[in-house]
């Protein structure tokens, strides 16, 4: 069947005698002598009109199909006399491929509660909210596959099966094909899900220069906040002969270039959600993408700030501990009111893998935070120093049997390098207003929550 996409009629320069349209009524409304049905078919937020002439094969096709039937709509393509539409089809046949009762059918002509749409996840993405959110997760991937095509860096794939512990929190998910002895088992070792593939794009970056992953991780972490969930896609770079300097610049240009991106190729679906979910979340996203530089402040500003700042947080402020979510979006919200950098975080409270500064108590790590959400990107300098390196793993309690492999590149041609990791969903977060996370998760997985 040769159909036409309803994104692409809204280009059309010219009336059309024949042409396929097919999707789900979105409403059906009867008049005297005909029946306008609006059509969409998930290309774009915009709704087709159709007239179909009572007395004709096509109304009789029709019969009582109401919101939610899945139809094609074959006829011309006609200058519409109605307001804020330039095209309408005037059907000659319609064929029907699924009816949908109107009295079981779930999304009826009303507003519809998130934790009401969580429930049927299956459906959500027809409403016109979810529908705009995910149109916009597709375009934001691949705007992030341009961006770092662009800057030469090689898209690889990391396992998402692995022996080793990148963060070292321990919160993952264990995977056993036959038994519970995990020394007998497949790989005859414990094996779990991965929570990044950082270690893995660091020995890629080390050949190939440049390096990407985009893919599922893991965290077995039961946190019920609307900033978390189990199962999370990451983006992260990693740069070879790079310092901290290289990747804060690079964590930067990021999210001013996919922020960008999607303003030009999702303006219909932002102005959605900028009316009925995030007032204002244009103009935000607009001064994102255009503000240079973003602000830039050491950990132990942030922590002064903090201190002096007269606000009374639920979680008390001392160098040495880490930053809560509370007080990242004060710092970006009331003190930067934009998008923030804090760099040099004390080395206690960071993993193994980051560079030691040169004060023996910081590290080259640098977060990026922006408000109503909190951190975005956390990233480092990687510990190039074999040493060092294995003298931080000792301290932590890593074993270096299971590390054999990472130390390697540090004793064969090791080299200055750094990357970052950002988690996709909260980039969407930002992107489209949303307030939860499971609002920009297709399927959310989340603690207690495994269908669909």
């Amino acid at each position: 069947m040769h159909r036409t996409l309803i994104v692409d009629v809204k280009k059309a320069l010219a009336p059309c005698d024949d042409l396929t349209i097919c999707g789900w009524i979105k409403t059906r409304r009867d008049c005297r002598g005909f029946s306008f049905l609006e059509i969409n078919d998930g290309s774009c937020l915009s709704n087709l009109q159709c007239l179909v002439d009572e007395g004709t094969p096509a109304h009789e096709a029709l019969g009582q199909a109401q919101n939610g039937t899945s139809l094609a709509v074959r006829g011309a393509l006609v200058a519409s006399p109605g307001k804020g539409q330039q095209w309408e089809v005037h059907a000659r046949e319609i064929t029907l491929f699924g009816l949908a009762d109107p009295e079981k059918y779930p999304l009826q002509k009303k507003r519809h509660s998130d934790e009401f749409l969580r429930s049927i996840a299956h459906l959500r993405a027809r409403t016109n909210k979810y529908g705009a959110i995910f149109r916009i997760r597709s375009q934001a991937a691949f705007a992030i596959h341009a961006f770092f095509r662009e800057r030469h860096f090689a898209y690889v794939h990391t396992p998402i099966l692995t022996g080793s512990d990148c963060e070292g929190a321990g919160e993952m998910f264990h995977v056993s094909a036959r038994t519970a002895d995990q020394h007998n088992d497949f790989f005859s070792r414990p094996c779990q899900l991965t929570v990044s593939g950082q270690l893995e794009a660091e020995s890629l970056a080390c050949a190939l220069g440049r390096v990407y992953t985009f893919g599922p991780t893991f965290r077995a972490e039961d946190s019920r906040t609307p900033r978390h969930a189990a199962e999370f896609w990451m983006i992260e770079p990693e740069m070879a002969f790079a310092d901290l300097t290289d990747i804060m610049q690079l964590a930067e240009d990021f999210l001013k270039s996919v922020i960008g991106s999607v303003l030009e190729t999702s303006a219909e679906d932002l102005e959605l959600l900028d009316k009925f979910v995030d007032k204002g979340l244009l103009a935000r996203l607009k001064g994102y993408a255009s503000k240079t530089p973003f602000a830039h402040l050491e950990y132990s500003q942030c922590v002064d700030i903090l201190q002096q700042s007269g606000k009374k947080f639920v979680y008390p402020v001392a160098f040495g501990t880490d930053l809560q979510t509370e007080h990242e979006r004060f710092l970006a919200e009331e003190y930067c009111r934009g998008p923030l950098i804090i760099t040099n975080y004390p080395r206690s409270i960071k993993p193994f893998y980051m560079r030691d500064n040169d004060d023996g108590k910081t590290v080259a790590a640098m977060d990026v935070l922006v408000p109503g959400i909190g951190e975005i990107i956390g990233g480092s300098q990687r510990e190039e120093r074999l040493d060092v390196l294995e003298d931080k793993m000792q301290a932590l309690g890593n074993t270096s049997a299971d590390y054999w492999w990472y130390l390697d590149l540090r004793r064969f041609g090791s080299v200055p390098h750094a990357g970052f990791g950002l988690g996709f969903e909260r980039l969407l977060m930002l992107l489209t207003g949303a307030g939860n996370i499971r609002d920009v998760l297709p399927f959310p997985r989340t603690p207690g929550s495994l269908d669909f």
